[in-house]
Order: C-alpha cells, then structure tokens, then sequence
C-alpha cells in the first residue's frame, strides 16, 4: 500500500499469534508497526487489552519482513520434523533462518534489533515448531512424499510461505542476499530437489564463520 499511494500512513500488525488462540482469548502479545506514531498509537489502543499485549514498532519493514520470511523458513523446519532429522536440526535450522531474514531485511532497510523481537524471532519460533502452522504442516507433508499439489489440497486453507518463497528468493537475489534455506525450500517446492536432496545440499555448504 506505502508503494501504491506513498501519502497513505501504512500500519501493520504483527507477531506470533495462531487465530484459533486469539479468538479463544488465550494471552499473545503483538507489535504494531508504522512510521506514522498516531497509526501506531491507533492500532495498540484499538487491540490492546487483557489477552493481547500489543507494542509499538517504527520499523515497519522489518515486522513485514518477519512475517513474510517466517513463513518459508517454517516449510523447512517441517520437512526436517517430517524427516524425523531430530531437534538439534530443527534448532539448527531456526537459528540459521533468523541470520537468513536479518540479512534479508537489512538489505531492504529494516533494523537489525527488530528480528530479534516479536515479529522476527518470536513469530519464527511460533510458526517453525507449533502444530497449528499451516507453513510447517506443508513441509511435513511434503517429507511423507506428498506432491505440492496434494499437500496444500490437504490442508484446505492457504500456507503463505507456498506462495511467498519464490518472491523472498527472487528479492534476495537482485540485492545479492544469501537465503540458502529459502533457496531450498523453493527447490523443494518447484520439483528440483527431493527432500533428501535438500539437505544434503545444505549440510554439504562449505564452513565459515557464524555471521549474521
């Protein structure tokens, strides 16, 4: 909307909540992100109450940047849980992926600090491990050796990071960011790679230094 009509303050609500708990009331907290202090002050007085706890974010790229990327980085923890590749993988995987998004975000201009909060490491964990992310049951699917096709038949709802992995890697790459996650998982989803293709290309990367 900000590209569309430059004039129009944007406000954007994110972070990690699944529906089906907010809607039963159970406690979340949010971030409210835009550059525009009254939308921000407009959208936590709108939404804060006793269930929701909802904080204040200037850096409106980086809570949209979170809540795009998460979405993909999920696919892949669920196809290493489907694999049964273990905890310490799945681990693995989050830790690199938040590295993944910051670099990605950066790049676009978002703060480094905002990933480390709700819309980046907290929505992450929530949509990488919990059994309600469609994102992650797509993955897992696809590990049972379900096509893409039949997985989200499956599901009977959408699962962004399907739809959004392939404008994540495509963005990444004219900025000249390295998504190797990402990558594999729009490899997994376009037909190149099979799931054990997948990892093995990510464990045969050649070592370095753990940088973001």
């Amino acid at each position: 909307a900000a590209e569309v009509a430059p004039g129009l303050p944007v406000g954007v609500l994110s972070g990690p909540s699944f529906a089906q708990e907010v809607a039963r009331g159970q406690p979340a907290a949010l971030v409210a992100a835009s550059a525009h202090a009254s939308v921000r002050e407009g959208l936590v007085t709108a939404f804060h109450g006793a269930g929701l706890r909802v904080y204040a974010n200037d850096d409106i790229v980086g809570v949209e940047v979170g809540g795009a990327v998460k979405n993909v980085l999920a696919i892949a923890t669920g196809l290493c849980d489907g694999l049964n590749l273990g905890l310490n993988a799945r681990a693995a995987l989050i830790t690199r992926g938040l590295a993944e998004m910051t670099r990605f975000g950066l790049a676009l201009g978002a703060r480094a600090e905002t990933f480390m909060g709700l819309s980046g490491l907290g929505d992450l964990v929530l949509t990488a491990t919990g059994d309600l992310s469609r994102n992650r049951r797509v993955g897992q699917l696809l590990a049972e050796g379900m096509s893409l096709q039949q997985a989200v038949d499956s599901l009977g709802h959408v699962a962004e990071g399907v739809y959004s992995a392939r404008t994540v890697v495509q963005r990444a790459r004219s900025l000249g960011v390295e998504m190797p996650i990402s990558e594999a998982v729009v490899a997994l989803l376009d037909g190149t790679w099979r799931p054990a293709e997948a990892v093995a290309a990510l464990m045969g990367r050649d070592p370095r230094t753990e940088t973001p």
